[in-house]
């Protein structure tokens, strides 16, 4: 059964061209789902798109800005038109930031919510009604650890990720009754391009790879954990390394001590 788990499912992955989304596009599509790519880059979804195997009939190409929260609506009714159902929204997309509070531009909280958060909301309530009226629908949420643990540097990230965890854990109390389920997933390390696309004080690149992230986990395993953790039904799920997952566990029973060794972990 757990082969079939995803076979002819609609899977729509946000933040699809790099990094945890990619990772996330080839493993459903291995599972055979079939799979709609959103990100900004159209050539780069195409390029997931192939080196994933996806033939034109089991995927959707479907660039957007999802910071642009009206076309929420239209995109969704593209992914319609072209299978007439959806079964599992990835909120992926997202951005991370490396910045001081002191030295940080508003615009640049104001993006990170935009993107991080907003945008799911703004995608999420287009699909719901549809999920309601099906009684069925999986929402895969990639928040972080930093969406249960404050950290330096990264303010307006963590305060964007803890809001994922309050929205998406008050909808999936509201329709349990209808059959929607929520997986969200907190990585830790993951190696990806995250820090050297984090904003910075101003909202330009950071450029810097963080010494941890070079070092975690595949985005590939995490993927492959991901869909583990989903089709087993699981609410929240912690990937990466000892180091960051104990942090939460240490957050919830021994807080002071979290807190104390936080103030000491200055970024590089």
């Amino acid at each position: 059964m757990s082969e079939e788990f995803y076979k002819g499912k609609v899977v729509w992955v946000t933040g699809a061209s790099a990094g945890i989304g990619e990772a996330l596009v080839k493993a459903f599509a291995s599972a055979g789902a079939r799979v709609v790519l959103t990100a900004r880059r159209r050539d780069e979804l195409e390029r997931v798109r192939l080196e994933a195997g996806l033939s034109e009939d089991r995927s959707l190409v479907l660039p957007a800005d999802v910071t642009d929260f009206e076309a929420a609506p239209v995109l969704f009714s593209n992914v319609l038109a072209k299978f007439g159902q959806i079964d599992i929204v990835v909120h992926n997309a997202g951005v991370s930031q490396r910045s001081y509070i002191h030295q940080t531009d508003f615009t640049v909280y104001q993006k990170l919510m935009d993107v991080n958060f907003y945008s799911t909301v703004a995608i999420t309530k287009a699909v719901l009604p549809f999920m309601i009226n099906h009684q069925a629908g999986q929402f895969i949420v990639i928040s972080s650890v930093a969406g249960k643990i404050g950290t330096i540097m990264r303010s307006g990230y963590c305060a964007s990720k803890h809001a994922l965890h309050g929205f998406f854990d008050s909808l999936r109390a509201e329709y349990f009754n209808e059959r929607i389920k929520v997986t969200t997933i907190c990585p830790g390390y993951i190696r990806t391009n995250v820090s050297l696309n984090a904003m910075n004080e101003s909202g330009g690149k950071y450029g810097k790879m963080d010494a941890n992230q070079e070092q975690g986990i595949s985005p590939e395993v995490c993927a492959d954990k991901i869909l583990k953790a989903v089709r087993k039904g699981r609410k929240e799920v912690y990937i990466g390394g000892l180091k960051e997952v104990a942090a939460i566990y240490l957050k919830r029973f021994f807080p002071a001590i979290l807190f104390d060794q936080v103030r000491k972990n200055i970024p590089d």
